[in-house]
C-alpha cells in the first residue's frame, strides 16, 4: 500500500497546482479501491482468515453469502438457511473485538481502535449438517474499510440531505479518512523507524561483542604460546 505523505509547498513554481491536482486524484483512486470482493471455497472444518490494514476508528462492513455445491447438478447453489458462518474478528494486539455466529447470508460490522493490521476469519458450522459432508462451500467476500461502508442513499433519505449536502458530506468523510490514512502512514513510519534503530543498536553491540572475544582469545594465545615455549625453554 502506498504512503501517503503530507507535502509542505516551498514555493511557487510551474505546473505546481497541476501536480497537486493530479495527487489529489491518485489519493481519490487509491481510496475508492479500498473496497474488496472476492470468493473463496472452503471445506468442513476449513478456517479461511484475511489481513487488512486499517487506521484506528475506522469502520468495516463486511457483507457475504454462501453456496454449497450440489454434486447432481455440478454446480454451486445457494445453501441453506441453516448452514452459518462464524466469523472471528482480532486486533493488531490479537484481541478478538468480533466473534460472532451468522446465517449462510449476512453482514458483519466492527470498529478499529487500534492500528495495524487485523484478521477477519470465517468458517463455517457445517458439523451440524450432513448435507455438507465432503462437499464445498463457496463463499462470496465483500468489505468496505471507512467511508465506502456507509450507505449514502439511506444518510440522504433519513436526514433529508439534498445532492449537494449529500456530495459535500461524502468529501467531508473522504478528508477525514485520508487525515487517518495519513496518521497510520506516519504511526507505520514511527514503529519502523524505532525497529531500524533497534535492530542497529543490536548490531553495533553485537559487533563490540565480537570484537572484545577476538581481543580476549588473541591474549591467550599469546599468554598460552608464551607459557609454552618458556616451558620448552625455548625463549
Amino acid at each position: 500500500m502506498a504512503a501517503v505523505r503530507s507535502v509542505r509547498s516551498v514555493g511557487a513554481w510551474p505546473g505546481a497546482g497541476l501536480a497537486g491536482v493530479f495527487r489529489a486524484l491518485l489519493l481519490l483512486l487509491w481510496f475508492a479501491a479500498r473496497g474488496s470482493a472476492l470468493y473463496f471455497h472452503i471445506g468442513e472444518t476449513e478456517k479461511k482468515c484475511f489481513i487488512e490494514e486499517i487506521p484506528d476508528e475506522t469502520m468495516v462492513i463486511g457483507n457475504y453469502r454462501t453456496q454449497l455445491y450440489d454434486k447432481q447438478r455440478e454446480e454451486y447453489q445457494p445453501a441453506t438457511p441453516g448452514l452459518g458462518m462464524f466469523v472471528e474478528v482480532k486486533d493488531p494486539e490479537e484481541k478478538v473485538i468480533l466473534a460472532r455466529q451468522y446465517g449462510s447470508e449476512g453482514r458483519f460490522t466492527f470498529t478499529s481502535h487500534t492500528p495495524g493490521e487485523h484478521q477477519i476469519c470465517l468458517h463455517s458450522n457445517s458439523t451440524k449438517f450432513s448435507l455438507f459432508a465432503g462437499g464445498m462451500l463457496r463463499v462470496h467476500l465483500d468489505i468496505q474499510v471507512g467511508e465506502h461502508a456507509n450507505d449514502y442513499a439511506e444518510i440522504a433519505a433519513k436526514d433529508k440531505l439534498s445532492e449537494l449536502q449529500l456530495r459535500v458530506r461524502q468529501l467531508v468523510e473522504q478528508v477525514e479518512q485520508i487525515q487517518k490514512e495519513q496518521n497510520y502512514q506516519r504511526w507505520r513510519e514511527e514503529r519502523f523507524r524505532q525497529t531500524s534503530e533497534s535492530t542497529n543498536q543490536r548490531v553495533l553491540w553485537w559487533s563490540i561483542l565480537q570484537t572484545l572475544i577476538l581481543v580476549a582469545i588473541g591474549v591467550w594465545q599469546m599468554r598460552h604460546l608464551k607459557s609454552f615455549f618458556e616451558a620448552k625453554k625455548l625463549v
